[in-house]
């Protein structure tokens, strides 16, 4: 219950990032914005970890593991942050949740975890609500609702690597690897791609870094110490926080299948909930 209360902290703080990106990707590369966002978690957690620890993670015996997941990371944001220019928050953020059911399967068979009928119903329920949302009928937002689900692809498989690799390596470890390389691949595009951002789009940069920074911390120590099946689930938590931002920011009122799949997500996260508690409780001598 720790490791779902942190993950449910670390989603929370997210759904800020996600409005921040997409008011910033709207003039500024993709690029340029993954870099400022990433850029200032590597340099937090160096300042943090200190020089010899980043010497250790180069040459550990996660090392291929942390590549990996930062290669994985650096396809899903490209993916999500290039989709956020065409949808709206609320939109793109459901269809995001295909991730638990990808975690889900993923789970078991990588990590031989078992999952219970209440966990599967919740997170198929929830997947039935991602299908009627993204509207697959609708060709003509097709590509950004397809990269949507290459990204929550890509970060479920993350979310199995946090677990494995998270019994060696601590939640600063895992932050510094994930951004590591995601900062020496889009610093290379800088010189071709570069947009002086105003005074304003700075502050936002700024912001973005600090609420992602945050926000891994949390959801890491998350999936360290709680089952990846267990904790998918109550990732739905960001689509209230979506819904929320897209209407006061840009005043979006996303089409009626949105929110007839919101509300399977929400139903299956919430009946999730108390299946969790209700486990916890019985467990106890």
């Amino acid at each position: 219950m720790l490791g779902i209360g942190y993950a449910l902290i670390g989603f929370s703080i997210f759904s800020i990032q996600d409005a921040t990106v997409k008011w910033l990707v709207a003039r500024l590369p993709v690029w340029e914005v993954l870099f400022s966002r990433s850029i200032l978690i590597v340099t937090l957690c160096i300042v943090l970890l200190g020089p010899a620890r980043v010497r250790e993670l180069a040459t550990g015996t996660s090392r291929n593991q942390l590549v990996l997941r930062s290669s994985l990371i650096l396809m899903a944001w490209l993916s999500y942050f290039t989709a956020s220019r065409s949808l709206h928050l609320a939109e793109m953020v459901t269809i995001y949740f295909s991730t638990p059911i990808f975690a889900v399967i993923m789970s078991i068979i990588f990590l031989k975890e078992t999952v219970g009928l209440a966990r599967w119903a919740a997170t198929i329920l929830g997947f039935i609500g991602v299908v009627i949302a993204a509207q697959p009928g609708d060709t003509t937002h097709l590509v950004p609702v397809l990269l949507v689900l290459f990204a929550a692809l890509c970060w479920a498989a993350t979310n199995i690597l946090v677990r494995l690799i998270g019994r060696k390596e601590g939640s600063l470890s895992l932050m510094l690897a994930s951004n590591a390389i995601v900062v020496l691949v889009c610093a290379s595009t800088l010189p071709f791609v570069w947009l002086t951002p105003t005074s304003f789009e700075c502050l936002l940069l700024l912001l973005l870094g600090l609420v992602g920074a945050s926000g891994q911390y949390f959801m890491f120590e998350g999936f360290r110490l709680a089952p990846a099946s267990a904790i998918a689930p109550f990732e739905y938590i960001t689509l209230v926080w979506a819904f929320g931002w897209g209407f006061l920011i840009w005043g979006d009122w996303p089409p009626f299948p949105v929110f007839m799949g919101a509300a399977l997500i929400l139903a299956s996260g919430i009946g999730l909930v108390f299946v969790e508690a209700l486990r916890a409780r019985q467990s106890k001598p």
